[in-house]
């Protein structure tokens, strides 16, 4: 709260703001003050166009996407925020993602140095929900959680992001609903076709035989046949994004030790067991198809189908030095540390360290995702009535391959000492005392991590979904209400994962060098102190080579890796609708109710009783009773003051509600447990979890001088009624599943406690999260004339929670003690500037965040918390359209420059001089046209 009492001087700059604007722009505030109704409904149907007509004047680019999200904005009866299409087939960035993660409230997270999965006001990607066309939209991840890199920017009209809910709302998140939009035939003023051409290149340049270059290429046509009663939208994306990384990572957990386990390191000090440097090389190529089919024979009836598809496949390979610089080096002697670097947080930082086990590794990842997704809508009128018929069908799946090949010089061991240096704002150092670059000394071997690894990780996610809505004018009894929305929506939801996994051996040939067919060009770790390493095309080694038959049952760890989900969710909505006037004061909004039934269940398969596969099926029913009201008065001036309640839900991650069971046991007998058994642990999902519960009020100032700008404070205030934690009982029954743990070889005989720890996701208590969203968007022509054509768009968020979780799973990263909300940073940061005159546009776009607790996918593919460095993204874009009647009109010529500071993905643990990893994926360049006919 003390955060929040200080930035609310921020509120005084808004107001300022707002004052001058006024002082600036009083002529132009009087004149739409005084637009008829008919001339403002005008304005809002164009701005849903290619261009914005202001009287005589047409607006279009960068101009005209604002001056269209401002009017989704304004217009809007819930608190709101937009993207609106600069033109067909064009957003202002080159994904989605990065857009929405411009949006006062909201920040993105990249992944693989792409902006992919976006928080909502402080929360986890899990607490929102995303929509297309106004459909639930299913997942190729393990969660609910959308990666936004998988829709195509040039396919989406337009983005509405409902920080608020209403009752009519169906699929809403509880940190907010994000709504992507396809163009609508009928609504677009005539026809038009686009073509896009792009080349992009990587700054880190080429390596392992990949490319730095790629290309998108995009194509769209919207056209109206018979009299403007049949309209067609159809959109085609494809991008080749290369993959390049830079990267240095330590392990996992950073530990105080003693001077027993890492000889010449002070007892006590903080130290990391292993540290890798790599080089990532490949490509990512995605598809993207967008049809849309509209028919309107009368007002009577609109029909619309609605059809997308995307793919994508992404290919890569880590080539890496990995060094295991604690106890184990396959009992080759003993690690020896001289001259140890201690920071005056008691963290080891570098030095020399002996007898270490380096070895040379190809990791190689080929990920697969299909997205398909399908809608129906006809509206009907029936005398006043006006009636909704929805179906929607979508389908996400998700195919990887993940394996790994070890190699070591022969005879083993050929040991190393390394002359390190651990860095928290850089490439940590390791300066080997061996020359790596020949592969012709190094061997695929048994190493002390074996010879390979491998994954084969598939995932399932299904929905289909029906919905009836009625609306009818209200009785003139009920004079509140303009009128009554009534309806019922059913949702089938169904995911499924499956992830078999094992070692990947030597073959009869036994140890081997790899054959220069199947070498690339060397990748150099220069940057960490390394050199050069040898590269090779690891599925061709695994295929010459080695043997790998993956098995989804044959250990219990396995078995608890394969789950399916499912859930049926019956929605029905009761919404009154307010238009009217409080003397000067126009009132809109809406107050209704929502009730959720949702039969949530999970099939997997456990084993009992000495190896035996059982099935097992729990589940449980929930209903939940959602009432919401939004309210906009409407003040002279173009002023306008919202105020929301409600009560929200969000459904539990979906990997938390898997049946499934992993059971294990400790190497040796604990003596302390009564009797001088191995200690049993197990983990897994809870299929009984209820959801996320919150009750949310929100106030919002709003501003508006005609759709031109605008300036906004908000202020939003969520009560978290529960939470889902991961929490152990340390005396549960396991004796159902201890028989299926092998007998440890070097304790024959020793058997298994069957009462032992049981971890797994329970509700708990919740708490608070509060926030203060400042936005200004401004032409600054507003203020002086000598500045026609520059503006800005700017928004401040100020996040506070007294929230805190544990999280078992991710102790060694996040520590074991008590950690903040998943997601939440404490500011976010967006501003752009821009300048737009004559067919020349230029702007520069930043988006800061500060540090926040990261979702990533580990090793074992399992979701993990860690800290995450806050992040300073600055793009920026350049273009020129040539003018109408000139002999190139049409064409549009455009350079991009994407993370032109290269700004480094930081990750640490607990304290930022301890770091897990330090990874630069490059700029990213693009230069194109597109040209519309």
């Amino acid at each position: 709260m003390v955060k929040l009492k200080r930035n609310l001087l921020s509120v005084a700059l808004v107001s300022a703001i707002t004052l001058a604007a006024n002082g600036a722009y009083a002529q132009t505030a009087d004149e739409t003050a005084a637009e008829t109704a008919a001339q403002a409904a005008a304005k809002k149907e164009a701005a849903s166009k290619d261009a914005v007509e202001l009287g005589t004047v047409t607006v279009t680019g960068i101009r005209a996407g604002i001056e269209g999200a401002i009017s989704v904005k304004r217009d809007s009866t819930s608190i709101v925020e937009a993207i609106t299409a600069e033109d067909i087939g064009k957003l202002p960035d080159v994904s989605i993602a990065e857009s929405l993660g411009r949006l006062p409230g909201l920040a993105a997270q990249r992944v693989a140095g792409r902006a992919q999965v976006i928080s909502v006001r402080g929360l986890s990607p899990d607490f929102s929900t995303t929509l297309l066309n106004g459909r639930e939209m299913v997942s190729t991840g393990d969660n609910r959680s959308v990666e936004f890199d998988q829709y195509p920017s040039e396919l989406v009209s337009g983005v509405t992001v409902y920080k608020t809910p209403d009752a009519g709302l169906i699929g809403q998140g509880l940190s907010g609903t994000i709504d992507m939009q396809t163009v609508r035939p009928l609504s677009y003023d005539g026809s038009a076709a686009v073509v896009g051409i792009r080349g992009q290149r990587n700054s880190l340049g080429s390596a392992a035989n990949r490319d730095a270059t790629g290309g998108r290429y995009n194509f769209s046509y919207i056209d109206q046949f018979a009299d403007n009663t049949f309209g067609i939208a159809l959109g085609f994306s494809y991008s080749n994004t290369p993959i390049q990384e830079n990267q240095v990572g330590l392990y996992e957990p950073w530990q105080a030790i003693g001077d027993n386990w890492r000889p010449g390191v002070p007892a006590g000090t903080f130290y990391s067991d292993g540290i890798k440097a790599l080089r990532r090389t490949g490509e990512q190529t995605r598809t993207g198809i967008m049809a849309t089919l509209q028919y309107r024979p009368s007002n009577a009836w609109t029909s619309t189908l609605d059809m997308f598809h995307s793919s994508a496949e992404q290919v890569d390979t880590a080539n890496q030095l990995e060094v295991h610089i604690g106890d184990y080096n396959g009992g080759y002697g003993r690690l020896n540390v001289t001259n140890p670097a201690i920071n005056g947080d008691n963290t080891f930082t570098g030095g020399t360290v002996a007898n270490v086990y380096p070895l040379v590794r190809g990791m190689f990842n080929r990920r697969e995702d299909e997205i398909n997704a399908f809608g129906w809508n006809n509206e009907f009128t029936a005398g006043q009535a006006r009636i909704v018929a929805d179906i929607g069908w979508s389908r996400a799946k998700r195919d990887e391959l993940n394996l790994e090949n070890n190699t070591q010089m022969l005879p083993a061991p050929q040991l190393d000492t390394l002359q390190l240096s651990i860095r928290n704002n850089g490439f940590s150092q390791i300066n080997p005392g061996r020359d790596y670059s020949d592969p012709n000394a190094l061997f695929l071997t048994g190493t002390i991590y074996g010879s390979g690894y491998g994954k084969v990780p598939k995932v399932v996610d299904e929905l289909r979904t029906a919905k009836l809505a009625v609306s009818v004018p209200a009785p003139a009894w009920f004079k509140w209400f303009s009128d009554i929305d009534f309806g019922l929506n059913y949702a089938d939801r169904e995911k499924n994962k499956r992830q078999p996994e094992g070692n990947i051996n030597l073959g009869a040939q036994g140890n081997t060098t790899i054959a220069s067919n199947l070498q690339f060009s060397p990748v150099n770790l220069g940057f960490a102190g390394v050199g050069y390493i040898p590269a090779w095309n690891v599925p061709g080694a695994v295929a010459q080579y080695m043997t790998f038959e993956p098995s989804a049952t044959a250990f219990p760890y396995l078995v608890a890796k394969a789950w399916d989900v499912t859930e049926k969710t019956t929605t029905a909505y009761l919404r009154g609708n307010i238009d009217t006037d409080w003397g000067d004061v126009s009132v809109r909004g809406n107050v209704g109710v929502q009730v959720q039934r949702t039969d949530q269940s999970s099939d997997a398969i456990r084993l009992s009783g000495g190896g035996n596969p059982q099935p097992i099926h729990l589940g449980k029913t929930i209903t939940d009773v959602l009432p919401s009201m939004n309210l906009a008065f409407g003040f002279s001036d173009d002023q306008t003051l919202r105020l929301a309640l409600a009560r929200q839900v969000a459904r539990p991650r979906v990997d938390q509600m898997r049946a499934s069971l992993e059971v294990s046991a400790s190497d040796g007998p604990n003596p302390n447990n009564g009797s001088n058994l191995r200690d049993s642990f197990a983990s897994g999902g809870n299929p009984e979890l209820d959801p996320w519960r919150a009750n949310a009020f929100d106030i919002s100032y709003e501003k508006y001088f005609g759709t031109r700008a605008y300036v906004a404070a908000a202020y939003f205030y969520k009560d978290l009624q529960s939470y889902i934690y991961t929490q152990t009982d340390p005396f549960y029954d396991l004796s159902l599943y201890t028989p299926d743990i092998p007998t440890n070889p070097n304790n024959p005989g020793v058997g298994v406690n069957p009462i032992g720890s049981y971890s797994r996701p329970v509700n708990g208590e919740g708490g608070t999260l509060q926030g203060l969203e400042l936005t200004a968007s401004l032409p600054l022509e507003m203020v002086s004339d000598a500045l026609e054509g520059f503006g800005v768009v700017a928004s401040a968020t100020f996040n506070d929670s007294n929230i805190t979780i544990r999280d078992p799973e991710s102790s060694t990263s996040v520590g074991s003690g008590d950690i903040g909300l998943p997601g939440l940073s404490d500011r976010v940061y967006n501003l752009t500037v821009y300048y737009e005159r004559n067919g020349f546009e230029a702007r520069v776009n930043q988006r800061r965040r500060s540090d926040f607790i990261g979702e990533i996918g580990n090793f074992n593919g399992n979701r993990t918390l860690r800290y995450v460095v806050g992040e300073n993204i600055t793009d920026a874009q350049v273009s020129y359209t040539f003018s109408d009647g000139s002999a190139f009109s049409g064409l549009s010529l455009l350079f991009q420059a994407s993370n032109l500071t290269n700004e480094a993905y930081r990750t640490y643990a607990g304290t930022k001089d301890r770091p897990l990893e330090y990874a630069e994926w490059g700029r990213t360049f693009l230069l194109g046209l597109t040209y519309k006919f």
